[in-house]
Parts: C-alpha cells; sequence; structure tokens
C-alpha cells in the first residue's frame, strides 16, 4: 500500500455523514506532533468525535478550527491561554448575531406582517433626515461674518 493509499484508508467518508480524520493524517497534513493534538484536546482547544474503539475521528470543522489556533499561535504569536480567549469570544459572537439575527426576524414578523414590500423598501433605503432652515450666523470675535 502506497502513502497515498494509507491516508485515503485513514480518513473516513460516508454518503451521509462528514469525513472523519485519524489523528496521524491531521498532524501530518499541518506539519505537528500527534502529542500537539492531544494537547489541544486536553486544553479545551480541539474537541474531536470518537470510534467505538476510542480512536480520536477529526472532522473538517475540527481541522479547520486547528487551521485557526495554529494561525494564532504560529504567525500572531499567541499563547493558549490566549487562543482559548479568542476562541470563547469567536463562539460567543456567532451567538451574539444568531441572537440579533432572531431578533430582527420577530422585529419583521410582528411589525410588518403584511407590509414586506414596506419592510424591504425601509431596509434598502437611506436614512432620512429633515431639511432645517438655513440659520445666518451673526459675525464671528475677528469681526467677520
Amino acid at each position: 500500500m502506497t502513502k497515498r493509499q494509507s491516508t485515503r484508508s485513514r480518513s473516513r467518508a460516508t454518503s451521509s455523514g462528514p469525513a472523519y480524520y485519524h489523528i496521524s493524517s491531521v498532524a501530518r497534513k499541518f506539519n505537528i506532533h500527534p502529542q500537539t493534538l492531544r494537547l489541544y484536546e486536553r486544553e479545551g482547544l480541539l474537541r474531536p468525535s470518537r470510534s467505538e474503539g476510542n480512536t480520536r475521528l477529526y472532522t473538517e470543522e475540527d481541522i479547520r478550527q486547528l487551521a485557526v489556533i495554529l494561525n494564532l499561535i504560529r504567525d500572531l504569536g499567541v499563547n493558549l491561554a490566549g487562543v482559548e480567549v479568542v476562541l470563547n469570544m469567536r463562539e460567543r459572537m456567532r451567538q451574539m448575531e444568531a441572537q440579533v439575527a432572531e431578533f430582527l426576524e420577530f422585529i419583521r414578523t410582528e411589525f410588518f406582517a403584511g407590509k414586506e414590500d414596506e419592510f424591504e423598501i425601509r431596509r434598502r433605503s437611506l436614512v432620512k433626515v429633515s431639511a432645517s432652515p438655513l440659520v445666518k450666523s451673526g459675525p464671528d470675535r475677528t469681526g467677520r461674518s
């Protein structure tokens, strides 16, 4: 079996589910030691799935998370505690965005029910500012007007 075939056999994909990758193939892909992945798991930065035999199985989402972690560590010089803070902030931002979207949907359904066209026009329009009359000011301290 070639190295390429070996890597393929380590990832599993079903037609109804996501692809899973073994720790060795993920470590090789990112050029890190498998112990580093285990450390990230102990620190709570990664949460890979487990097989029935208790083997770590990494999904595409885990791999994206690992890419973010390594970017923070390698490129930005963030330590593990800082990585945890950044990841928690990102998750909190996702939650807040979902809450805002839910709130906006509530407002749209409650206050604009049956007025979807008006809602869309208002959503696309600029903020209207009423015109105020011009007021001529008097001379300033230098005597100029």
